[in-house]
């Protein structure tokens, strides 16, 4: 009994201090900075989307235009938090470079086509609500960004090795794959 006492005040303490650390990132007079690189479309872009706890709405528009659905075209509203999420994934593991995209946003439509011919690709998939990402970065080894995203403790965290990217999204916190 003390034994799962202690576990479970040690998850406690571990999910406060969690939460202690993203509400001091919100403050932070920084400016945060993305580049992504589409393997889809060979898109480019490196935008600042947030200087201290302001969100750049322009930035952000260019970011959700880089992360729509390439296979319709359809725009979406990317969460701000995934954006986060993936800055401090690349601080975590010092990597400056850009994030490879593999899918941002996808639309009921494309996830449905997806889902219908047996890839993994989740029914009620977050990338259709811009809460997920599929990605890979330059010289980074699958294993060590699934790594690293496990360590911040946040969302859910695919790994796919035969593939060569991990997934990342701001739901309840979860893994799969290998």
């Amino acid at each position: 009994m003390l034994h799962t006492r202690r576990n479970a005040l040690l998850l406690l303490s571990a999910a406060a201090l969690t939460a202690a650390s993203r509400a001091s990132l919100a403050s932070a007079p920084e400016t945060r900075r993305l580049s992504f690189e589409h393997l889809h479309t060979g898109e480019r872009l490196t935008a600042a989307y947030r200087h201290g706890a302001d969100y750049d709405a322009a930035a952000l528009d260019d970011i959700n235009h880089v992360l729509r659905d390439w296979r319709t075209g359809e725009v979406y509203r990317i969460d701000p938090v995934l954006l986060d999420d993936l800055f401090d994934l690349q601080a975590r593991l010092g990597h400056g470079g850009p994030v490879r995209i593999i899918s941002g946003y996808r639309s009921p439509k494309t996830n449905s086509a997806l889902a219908s011919k047996g890839r993994g690709v989740a029914n009620r998939s977050l990338h259709m609500q811009g809460r997920a990402i599929d990605l890979a970065l330059p010289g980074v080894p699958t294993a060590e960004i699934r790594d690293a995203a496990l360590a911040l403790g946040r969302g859910g965290v695919g790994t796919y090795s035969k593939s060569g990217f991990v997934h990342i999204d701001t739901g309840l916190v979860r893994r799969w794959g290998r």
